[in-house]
């Protein structure tokens, strides 16, 4: 496992996340098992949200920290203020309510990574940055940060904590992976993949702001599971946000070039897809779903693969494009 740090996070944070989105109430024991691999091959942070599971998620991994006694030894990055069918939630109220639910779900009295879920940029950002930091001062949350918001509102509320005296956003959550999307998977999405977000990727570069970019492998699209040959076949199988933001021309190309990098350097597709993210010139920690931990541990080996400009360019077609 690689380590990196985050401003703020007073312990390495792995490059490698697990999302505690796979956890089922129902399904506890395997849950725990599945924890306990994860992080025995070296995963120490987890992403959860008070969206998952209706709150059992969060039940769950905080019921596993705790009887594991590992809080001191984990980071637990968690979500806030998603907005629902009747309305944008991304209000003072709405994240002071999540954040209490959160601590007594994860049974802890802080959190490590506390990041918006959602923006909403009608609002001004003034009063999230004071919300965010009047539980950043009282210890309940040690860093915050925006996970899809564009970079236009994580400069505006920079600005902002800057001009105020306050502690500005130290991460952000959007997209990213080798695959690009053709249409968000679910409303009020931001991703940083593909040419025509080349500018956003150069601010974070300039920025140098930790992302924690989700669906790594752009939803199972770089599962190794699909090819462009057997699409037809299991189409139906597929989560159908996959099929509208992933399932492109362009992107069954690169699903093809990372098919025969895999087959010259004996890895397999996913391995090819996440080493593509892992290896950008930002600071990236993966978010990654991994329902086993032989795939965990597989997901560790694209750490070791390293893949050269050349290649990288040739995955992601822009050597096509010069």
């Amino acid at each position: 496992m690689e380590y990196g740090r985050v401003k703020g996070v007073d312990k390495p944070v792995s490059r490698l996340v697990q999302g505690a989105m796979v956890l089922r109430p129902d399904k506890a024991e395997a849950g725990f098992a599945l924890l306990d691999a994860v992080f025995a091959a070296g995963c120490n942070t987890f992403d959860a949200a008070h969206l998952y599971g209706g709150g059992a998620c969060e039940r769950l991994l905080g019921q596993w920290i705790e009887e594991r006694g590992l809080r001191e030894q984990v980071v637990i990055l968690t979500k806030a203020a998603h907005h629902n069918v009747d309305r944008k939630r991304v209000t003072p109220f709405d994240i002071a309510a999540d954040l209490h639910d959160s601590l007594a779900r994860l049974r802890t009295e802080y959190i490590d990574l506390y990041l918006l879920h959602r923006d909403d940029p009608a609002v001004p950002v003034g009063p999230i940055v004071e919300v965010l930091n009047e539980y950043h001062a009282a210890g309940r949350i040690r860093v915050f940060g925006g996970s899809n918001w564009t970079t236009e509102r994580l400069q505006k509320a920079n600005e902002y904590a800057h001009a105020h005296g306050l502690t500005p956003f130290a991460a952000s959550s959007p997209n990213f992976s080798l695959a690009e999307q053709v249409e968000a998977p679910w409303a009020d999405c931001i991703t940083i993949s593909g040419p025509q977000n080349a500018a956003a990727r150069a601010w974070y570069a300039q920025q140098r702001l930790p992302l924690f970019t989700w669906s790594s492998l752009a939803r199972g699209f770089f599962s190794g599971r699909l090819t462009r040959q057997n699409f037809e076949e299991v189409k139906a199988s597929l989560d159908s946000s996959t099929v509208r933001a992933y399932c492109s021309a362009p992107n069954f190309q690169r699903l093809d070039r990372a098919g025969e990098l895999a087959c010259e350097k004996g890895r397999s597709v996913p391995q090819v897809a996440l080493a593509y993210v892992l290896q950008q010139p930002l600071e990236i920690f993966a978010l990654v779903g991994c329902e086993t931990p032989e795939e965990f541990r597989a997901n560790t080996e694209a750490l070791e693969l390293k893949l050269s400009q050349a290649e990288m360019d040739w995955l992601d077609l822009r050597r096509d494009h010069r």
